[in-house]
């Protein structure tokens, strides 16, 4: 690996192969319903492993972002090992799950390995490679950083067709096998991604004698209202978009589309991933990054109340030009839901500089954990409490309780633009 030293080699490649390994957490859909059945236990109960992924995917990311910060080998490492082993104890006991149907040791081993061991692995390995890329590609640092996260957001999009073919054509205990099999396949994946991962030679990290600033030191170097200005409309735009996101099916079938819903599906998950390379790469050309949040904020904010003021979801079924205003929503809710996470490293970085920027990034993350366990459900409250149920098409929707999550989400967005207008500061001059 000694010869290899060039910005491909060390920090882009490394950090695809990371995230397009950990990024297919969110793959659970595919086979929640099949696990659910194999083991015995409902489709709710076992929803939650998913849920306690994202959590501990923020939490870990909060807690261990020093590790990342001291050494990206160790934290890589850490990240491949415990992803692997939470896909395989997970393989487990799905198994053991099949074998005692209606377990509750099947039941809590998963939530165990797919949501706390995963989690540690998820965490440690989103946040691992992205202050790399951000020293390698010094100018372009959002393009950098937006293509591992678009590599995340892409995860899912390519490890479906496979899935669902390794479910089909692996016969009895499908389930369970796959789940072992990708064990092995993704640690390999990200073994060579820690192996590759190193950052640039005129990089040099504090020496240990040095004193390393706590992060409320490094926070109070600016305002403290700007750090919290940052969080809270990171935690906002992950909550909108994970409660649209998560009815985004029913809202297509809603309109009168459910036999296009796999094609939507696929389409919204490419702007998601192309949110987060494009919004990023487009924010490197801004002086002032926190303008990209206000975009997708504004963005948002129109096209939700577009919808909403036309009744474009109660109204979509055969009105072509509402059908088409409905699509466009949810592919700019996407796009902007993916721009988030790749912007959010680089306004850090120019906030409060590169010298604590792991740590920093970490904690940040753990917006995304409380959004993971109140964005979901938010939505689903939503629909349960408001509207009724009816048939499109033969389809059980209600048009009113996806109306409502609309507009709920349509005022935190006003509040997360008035938040990034009047709580997170422009800088004069880019931290270094």
């Amino acid at each position: 690996m000694k010869g290899i030293n060039n910005k491909w080699m060390r920090a882009a490649i490394p950090a695809l192969l990371l995230h397009c390994s950990i990024g297919t957490v969110y793959c659970w859909s595919i086979f929640s319903q099949e696990i659910a059945d194999y083991i015995g236990h409902t489709k709710g109960a076992t929803e939650w492993a998913f849920s306690f992924a994202i959590f501990f995917l923020g939490m870990s990311a909060a807690f261990l972002g020093n590790i990342v910060e001291k050494d990206i080998h160790k934290s890589s490492l850490i990240a491949a090992i415990c992803f692997a082993a939470g896909m395989a104890g997970t393989g487990a006991f799905i198994y053991y799950g099949g074998a005692h149907k209606g377990s509750t040791l099947a039941l809590v081993g998963i939530y165990l390995c797919y949501g706390f061991i995963m989690g540690i692995g998820l965490g440690t390995g989103y946040l691992s490679p992205v202050k790399t890329l951000m020293l390698w590609f010094k100018d372009r640092k959002g393009l950098a950083t937006g293509l591992a996260v678009a590599g995340f957001g892409a995860a899912k999009a390519i490890a479906s067709p496979i899935m669902q073919a390794m479910l089909n054509g692996l016969g009895e205990g499908g389930i369970y096998k796959m789940f072992l099999i990708l064990a092995v396949v993704y640690f390999v994946m990200m073994f060579l991604g820690h192996l590759l991962l190193k950052k640039p030679d005129d990089w040099h990290e504090p020496a240990k004698s040095e004193k390393t600033p706590e992060i409320m030191e490094v926070i109070k170097t600016r305002p403290i209202t700007n750090y919290i200005g940052i969080w809270l409309m990171f935690y906002i735009n992950i909550t909108c978009g994970l409660a649209l996101i998560s009815q985004e099916k029913m809202i297509v079938k809603c309109i009168g589309l459910a036999a296009s819903v796999g094609v939507i599906s696929t389409v919204s998950a490419i702007f998601n991933a192309g949110g987060r390379l494009g919004l990023s790469a487009m924010a490197d050309k801004m002086k002032d990054r926190n303008t990209m949040y206000k975009i997708i904020f504004i963005a948002s904010i129109v096209c939700t109340g577009a919808v909403i003021l036309t009744g474009g979801i109660k109204n979509g079924a055969g009105n072509m030009p509402l059908t088409i205003l409905v699509l466009v929503l949810i592919m700019v809710v996407n796009a902007g839901y993916g721009g988030g996470f790749s912007n959010v490293p680089t306004l850090l970085s120019d906030n409060y500089g590169m010298g604590s920027i792991s740590a920093l990034h970490g904690i940040t993350l753990s917006a995304w954990a409380f959004a993971g366990l109140t964005g979901n459900q938010l939505a689903n409250w939503i629909v349960s409490n408001f509207g009724k149920a009816k048939l499109v098409d033969g389809n059980l929707v209600n048009p009113t309780g996806y109306q409502t999550v609309l507009i709920v989400t349509g005022m935190l967005y006003v509040v997360a633009l008035l938040i990034s207008m009047f709580m997170v500061k422009p800088m004069k001059e880019k931290a270094e």
